[in-house]
């Protein structure tokens, strides 16, 4: 068995994992944009952002997403699904004091998965579409 194949499930689920997780954050943009507007403000300093703008940015993550888990476009999509997951972690940096907030160490080995699959992404191919990746 060759490296390449005995890595495409595992790097399948990392995907999977990712995607399911960067989802559910995408998702909380439609469902509700109030929480959005409050994690935009207290994390990134963008506060009075409004719906519409939640909205709009939900739109493009969603696409983005749905591309890195179906592997198009790989260098862009697991590159863009990397850096917004570091700066989510690394703007989060004030969590990580102190035992108050230990969920929030969750987003390191998260970062991880993001990390290795963009460095992989080329052996990345369980599940993908070939003609658009």
């Amino acid at each position: 068995m060759t490296t390449g194949s005995r890595l495409g499930m595992p790097l399948f689920t990392l995907r999977l994992g990712v995607f399911l997780v960067m989802l559910m954050w995408t998702l909380d943009k439609f469902v509700n944009p109030s929480h959005a507007g409050a994690v935009f403000e207290n994390f990134y300093g963008l506060g009075g952002l409004g719906e519409a703008a939640f909205l709009a940015v939900g739109v493009l993550e969603l696409i983005v997403i749905v591309a890195f888990l179906l592997g198009v476009k790989k260098t862009l999509t697991y590159g863009i699904v990397l850096a917004l997951h570091a700066v989510s972690t690394l703007s989060s940096w004030p969590q990580y004091l102190g035992f108050d907030h230990l969920l929030f160490f969750a987003a390191w080995p998260m970062l991880a998965a993001c990390y290795a699959l963009f460095a992989l992404r080329d052996l990345d191919t369980k599940f993908t579409i070939a003609k658009l990746a």
